[in-house]
């Protein structure tokens, strides 16, 4: 009994933090530079996993393919569900409404109309000229997004929210 007694404030503590990482938040390290300016390669972030999503939020996705996931994708949202978006000479429609995109280091090229189902989302970097987003493997749906990110834990020179 002592035993028991003695281990169980830190068996909680550890029960406490895995149930925190699997369904609250847990940290991320961003790769590559398809969301440069915005984020670096390198730099942690929490992740939260709970939560909507909005336009403009930056998610983590699983890029899955033939039902096996194959990367790990920090984006910025732009479609919605049900919405239908498209390119037209560098211009970005969503539901035949041009949108301000305020977050592309350069011209996001022309792509063709794409209407997202009840649980899609149109997914792009900021980074255009060098992002694999929803302009080449389509939509992801809900299901592949693990969470929102907008708080950067290193470097602590941009330690806080992202802008």
């Amino acid at each position: 009994m002592k035993f028991v007694k003695d281990w169980l404030p830190y068996i909680l503590i550890l029960i406490a933090v895995i149930l925190i990482r699997s369904f609250l938040f847990t940290p991320i390290k961003v790769q590559g530079s398809s969301m440069q300016d915005t984020l670096a390669g390198d730099e942690i972030m929490i992740l939260w996993k709970i939560g909507d999503i909005s336009r403009y939020d930056i998610v983590v996705a699983d890029y899955v393919e033939n039902g096996k996931k194959v990367d790990t994708l920090i984006k910025r949202v732009y479609g919605l569900p049900g919405e239908t978006i498209k390119c037209e000479k560098g211009v970005i429609y969503i539901n035949d409404h041009k949108i301000e995109d305020n977050y592309a280091t350069n011209q996001t090229g022309d792509f063709d109309e794409v209407t997202l189902g009840e649980d899609e989302y149109f997914l792009m970097g900021d980074n255009r000229r060098v992002s694999k987003d929803s302009r080449m493997i389509g939509p992801l749906k809900r299901s592949e997004i693990q969470g929102t990110t907008d708080f950067v834990l290193w470097p602590f020179s941009k330690f806080g929210k992202v802008k």
